[in-house]
């Protein structure tokens, strides 16, 4: 048997994530391999450290990439912070606080869970109460929930997670680069994210940030023997991963370059590309430009006569759940848009499948054309399948808000 050489068909890909890479971010992963030792290799990875500090707006040293997709950045940062027998309380309000809860359950954890209805988020008031009533170690946040497309705010949850000696992680992996993300100014412990949503990359690399108080715990768990320790809270015990080691992982990107893994040469060249595209753009001017592109979808989709799920003044910039109009198969109508005009859109999960598809305009795809693109085929589709919508509605009203906006943010894809 023969194989031909890989020739993907194009498509533009305005689910959920993953997003279209940036072709600046593809270029830069093509480029030579080095050893990672090299000095140009240990240049880049301090350049990256530095980067990802910029991204996540945060000074902390402990900032650098974990190899492998967002969810192994998660793991990490669980794992390497919670023993066996400690509380974690994770308010839920979409499928990824369930991820968490597993993850959490899996290091050993009890978890104490809080759940809001599927298009809501919590008060930090809500929080709190959980917070008393379950005296956790380590509070389990979804910032942006693309099952939901919620954006849970977060500006007040590290005050009171510090007035109640709590740690504090974050999963930022949807939200990150799109949305407000301030890691020092919250009092955030420990973040993760990847690439493939807001900051335009390939899955395959999961950006971490971690503060003194999460890597002063992490390092608390150095050189345990296994056996030695019984399980019980607080005595010690040994990080459950060597993959996912922090305190090993961090000496491999500190200055001894102690051996822990050979780094994904490829990959570091795409999430520094990234983060450098990011920070050439500036925060501020991307998040304006995911917001002013999920405005225009989101006026496009309400003027083509659909109606939305959830709360919208919530929603994350990036991305927005519609309702799947009567009489229409959610699933036959994706693939009809997707064999006809080469445009992705993703299905929901739980309590959502077969109720909503979400659209996002996220990264590399948080642009103009790509946002109107998809509304013209959008209502297309569904003339064709029968479900009545406003002619020309979703791009009028697109067209409005784009002529609204005084200006799209300098450095910005338009």
């Amino acid at each position: 048997m023969t194989f031909e050489q890989i020739n993907p068909p194009q498509r533009l890909l305005m689910g959920p994530g993953p997003i279209n890479a940036d072709p600046r971010v593809l270029r830069a992963m093509s480029a030579a391999l080095v050893g990672q030792y090299d000095p140009a290799m240990t240049g880049y990875m301090n350049q990256t450290m530095e980067l990802y500090r910029e991204v996540f707006r945060t000074r902390n040293r402990q900032t650098f990439l974990v190899d492998g997709t967002s969810r192994a950045g998660i793991e990490a940062a669980l794992v390497s912070l919670v023993e066996p027998g400690d509380t974690v309380l994770v308010p839920i309000f979409g499928r990824f606080g369930h991820l968490l809860k597993e993850i959490a359950e899996r290091c050993g954890a009890r978890v104490a869970v809080r759940e809001t209805e599927w298009g809501q988020v919590f008060t930090p008031a809500a929080i709190e109460r959980a917070i008393i009533e379950t005296r956790p170690k380590l509070l389990a946040l979804v910032q942006g929930d693309t099952s939901t497309t919620m954006n849970q705010p977060l500006e007040e949850i590290g005050a009171l997670c510090a007035r109640h000696g709590v740690l504090f992680y974050t999963d930022a992996t949807a939200s990150l680069g799109g949305n407000a993300f301030e890691m020092d100014a919250w009092g955030v412990d420990a973040a993760t994210a990847g690439l493939q949503k807001c900051l335009a990359g390939p899955s395959g690399s999961a950006p971490i940030s971690l503060s003194p108080r999460a890597v002063e715990v992490i390092n608390g768990r150095r050189h345990v023997e296994a056996g030695i320790a019984d399980g019980t809270a607080g005595v010690g015990t040994r990080i459950a991963s060597n993959y996912f080691d922090l305190a090993m992982v961090m000496d491999y990107w500190g200055e001894q370059r102690l051996n822990h893994h050979t780094e994904a040469t490829s990959m570091l060249y795409g999430a520094r590309e990234c983060a450098r595209l990011l920070v050439a753009e500036g925060l501020d001017n991307a998040v304006a430009r995911h917001r002013l592109h999920g405005d225009a979808m989101l006026a496009g989709l309400l003027g083509m006569g659909l109606e939305t799920f959830g709360d919208t003044a919530h929603k994350m910039n990036n991305v927005v759940a519609v309702r799947i109009p009567e009489g229409i198969d959610g699933d036959a109508a994706r693939t009809a848009l997707l064999m006809d005009y080469g445009i992705e859109i993703g299905t929901s999960f739980g309590p959502l499948r077969g109720k909503v598809w979400r659209i996002g305009t996220m990264g590399y795809n948080a642009r103009k054309d790509a946002v109107m693109l998809t509304l013209a085929a959008l209502e297309q589709m569904l003339r064709t399948a029968g479900a009545r919508v406003v002619a020309g509605g979703g791009i009028g009203a697109a067209r409005e808000v784009y002529a609204d906006a005084a200006a799209v943010p300098a450095g910005a894809a338009s």
